[in-house]
């Protein structure tokens, strides 16, 4: 079952079940996909599907630090709450050490000399780990990396 399917089937469950927080949150991850193919004019794979449930998971990080810094612990409270069901859509996040693993590996395979090759480096990294680590986080590894070489 693919991604997409998997959501709507979740939300039909959760209207079954009366769980309306979950319903709001899953309707909203259906209308961004929806506007997003819609935009593109195309169908979303896996990956993009993923790409926009990445992208709705940071803009909720973000709208927490916003609520906690204006001291609305209640509004903040809900997004987490939202943050906790898109979560539950995306693979495993690596682990810092994977994710250094990994950065060290990329380095090596493309043979980068420095921080001219964060690009090329960045590249090999995103295909590898989209939707499993935070590509800020990524960038910067990769730049701490390679400014040391």
């Amino acid at each position: 079952m693919s991604l997409k399917d998997q959501i709507t089937e979740d939300m039909k469950s959760a209207l079954k079940a009366g769980q309306k927080d979950r319903l709001k949150v899953v309707r909203l991850i259906i209308a961004a996909i929806q506007q997003v193919e819609i935009d593109t004019r195309e169908q979303l794979d896996e990956a993009a599907v993923l790409v926009v449930l990445t992208k709705m998971v940071k803009q909720r990080r973000d709208s927490v630090e916003q609520f906690v810094n204006g001291k609305r612990e209640d509004l903040a409270a809900i997004e987490r709450d939202e943050i906790l069901v898109l979560e539950s859509y995306l693979p495993e996040q690596l682990s810092a050490e994977e994710l250094t693993a990994m950065v060290d590996e990329v380095i090596q395979a493309t043979g980068a000399t420095g921080i001219r090759d964060m690009g090329k480096v960045m590249g090999q990294i995103k295909a590898q780990a989209s939707g499993r680590a935070d590509m800020g986080a990524v960038s910067a590894s990769v730049k701490e990396r390679l400014n040391a070489l």
